[in-house]
């Protein structure tokens, strides 16, 4: 059995994405890294970051985002399936670069993939997700977050990502156009065994002014550059997590290829832990009443079952003794 680990990244020093660590993570149990490198800024040193690693497992091919014929963040996907493609394994593990996998369920994982090789039905592996914010202590258990994902799939000409590259889909025919990668018509949701694993995502745990910069970045990727001008004009220089201590307490450990990454954490000045929202800024997603109400009856009442929400795969095994 042969795994390969796959990820796409762009900006990664300059946007705050720890995407060394991220692919340090994973890289002892797979047999090699594929990383779809996009032409960095100057002030950028992505390349010098993923060569620092020294290792032979990991191979980059070089890459140009083209937001013209990839709109819509429809771009991660077809950058995503750039890596993908170049992928060798059986199993092709595919992390965002500021996700990170804990070293204690590397195990887990490994016999997971070997568990169910030989079981064609299974398209996939669907991990646990906890979505980290401002800091390293605080994470979402909100309804508009993900609660898991499909984060292994096999090596399968048919699967392609999707939309935002969150996600994967089975397709019937493929173009690698942006309609593709858009369209729900003549593709199929992934088979998947759900695993005890989980995927720490840190994304939204950067500087303030960094994830100001970050939420610019994907305004871009979103609407283009000539759109998105006016709506950049309106973004804050300095980003406001809000009121922290609504948010869960996550009380074990971070994956220890982290550790002097997290040491770097020096704005905690700027979070807020105890009050109100700042009234004169946009509300975030989470702090919506529909969402918060949601939130409450799914955590307290449904057992952390979700009301809709989005669900792009289908369970066909489960270790439920495990959840």
């Amino acid at each position: 059995m042969k795994i390969s680990g796959f990820t796409f990244v762009k900006n990664a020093t300059k946007l705050y994405y720890p995407v060394k660590e991220s692919i340090l993570s994973i890289l002892p149990i797979v047999d090699e890294f594929i990383v779809a490198l996009g032409k960095s800024d100057k002030d950028d040193h992505t390349r010098e970051e993923v060569l620092s690693i020294e290792s032979e497992k990991i191979k980059i091919i070089d890459t140009e985002w083209d937001l013209e014929a990839y709109p819509h963040n429809t771009i991660f996907a077809q950058q995503t399936d750039l890596a993908k493609n170049a992928c060798q394994g059986d199993w092709l593990f595919y992390l965002q670069s500021d996700e990170l996998v804990h070293e204690k369920y590397l195990e887990v994982i490994k016999n997971s993939c070997q568990k169910y090789l030989e079981e064609p039905e299974v398209e996939g592996l669907l991990f646990e997700y906890r979505h980290f914010w401002g800091d390293y202590k605080h994470y979402h258990q909100a309804h508009n977050w993900y609660p898991r994902e499909i984060r292994i799939i096999r090596n399968d000409p048919k699967i392609h990502s999707w939309k935002d590259a969150q996600s994967f889909r089975k397709f019937d025919e493929f173009n690698n156009s942006y309609e593709d990668y858009s369209k729900k018509q003549g593709t199929e949701k992934l088979r998947v065994a759900r695993i005890y694993a989980w995927i720490h995502h840190y994304g939204w745990v950067r500087p303030p002014k960094l994830m100001s910069a970050k939420t610019k970045s994907s305004a871009t990727t979103f609407w283009g550059r000539k759109v998105a001008e006016n709506e950049l004009k309106t973004m804050p220089e300095i980003f406001d997590y809000g009121p922290l201590h609504k948010l869960k307490i996550y009380k074990d450990s971070h994956p220890k290829v982290l550790e002097a990454w997290m040491d770097k954490f020096d704005w905690q000045d700027q979070l807020q832990y105890e009050g109100k929202r700042n009234p004169n800024r946009l509300i975030h997603k989470h702090e919506k009443l529909k969402y918060r109400l949601l939130s409450h009856l799914e955590h307290n009442w449904l057992k952390g079952k979700q009301i809709g929400g989005f669900r792009n795969y289908q369970i066909i095994r489960e270790e439920k003794n495990l959840f």
